[in-house]
């Protein structure tokens, strides 16, 4: 089903299915002989979400061709590099004093639960009612426990969610740091805009914020050419999962994050993907298929 301006989803459908994929792989990712990420959270909360064949997956009861593997390995490979990104970002940002974390669309997001946060560190996790919900219900049945304040903020980024946040106590005048992982792609133009407007607005000087921004018309591109980059993933349509890669995306053209974080007061870096994945030990594939996401860039922001 295409996205519509007031659709919904749970984490068993369209967008929502898109973080039970992304927990699949940071389970497989965790798994590895020498990980970059340490997730065991990750399979749990995939098997509490209940889709049969991320379930077989990550339990390993899936058999896949050569093709299908090829794809199973990109995506851990892009979500393990991905992960141990924003785990960094957040522990640079506590080291320098930051004690407000705010994790956009958290989806099976568990980093409230297993990084080291310094002791008064309060991490507000922004998503749908229902993914809120969710998440929360599968945590406290596996007896986890955060490692930080967790306040869950259920609402959706489509609405006011500033003021949903405020309520939720969180201090626009002290500095903070702001995950914006996986989300972009998934908004239409004019509302990414509009999202890092609100976060330059409620971000004190001294706060970050990090993202990866995929140029161009992404959606367009990576729709296309989703049965080569994704693989195996790609096989769960016919298995009954509502994960159609074609309708995901709003179409058009958007303002480089770049860019606009620049001209909005923020001091600006990049890494490229290659660059990102040498700097964790890893190679990007070569294949002409996966240029989108090889011209993509890792961003992270300080409010001057």
């Amino acid at each position: 089903m295409a996205r519509t301006d007031d659709d919904s989803w749970d984490l068993a459908s369209s967008v929502g299915a898109t973080a039970t994929m992304v927990a699949v792989a940071r389970a497989l990712a965790s798994r590895e002989p020498q990980p970059l990420i340490s997730d065991p959270y990750a399979a749990p909360l995939v098997r509490a979400v209940g889709i049969d064949y991320f379930t077989r997956l990550v339990d390993g009861d899936m058999a896949v061709d050569e093709a299908a593997a090829s794809g199973v390995r990109l995506l851990t490979d892009a979500m393990a590099v991905r992960t141990r990104f924003f785990d960094d970002f957040f522990r640079d940002a506590g080291a320098a004093g930051i004690r407000q974390a705010v994790i956009l669309a958290a989806g099976l997001d568990a980093r409230a639960y297993r990084l080291p946060w310094p002791a008064g560190t309060v991490v507000y996790e922004v998503d749908q009612p229902q993914v809120v919900a969710a998440k929360s219900a599968a945590m406290a049945e596996l007896g986890a426990t955060p490692t930080a304040e967790r306040r869950t903020v259920a609402v959706d980024l489509r609405d006011d969610w500033p003021q949903a946040l405020r309520d939720a106590g969180f201090d626009a005048s002290s500095p903070s740091a702001w995950s914006v992982e996986g989300l972009l792609m998934y908004l239409p133009p004019d509302a990414q805009d509009r999202l890092f407007d609100h976060i330059t607005e409620l971000s004190a000087p001294g706060s970050r914020v990090s993202t990866e921004f995929h140029g161009g018309d992404f959606g367009a591109t990576l729709a296309a050419r989703a049965k080569e980059i994704t693989g195996a993933w790609q096989g769960s349509r016919s298995e009954g999962v509502d994960l159609d890669f074609s309708q995901l995306f709003y179409p058009g053209e958007r303002n480089h994050a770049v860019d606009y974080l620049d001209e909005h007061g923020w001091r600006v870096s990049t890494r490229g993907r290659p660059e990102l994945f040498a700097d964790y030990g890893k190679v990007f594939p070569t294949e002409m298929a996966l240029a989108p996401l090889r011209d993509s860039v890792a961003i992270t922001a300080i409010r001057d």
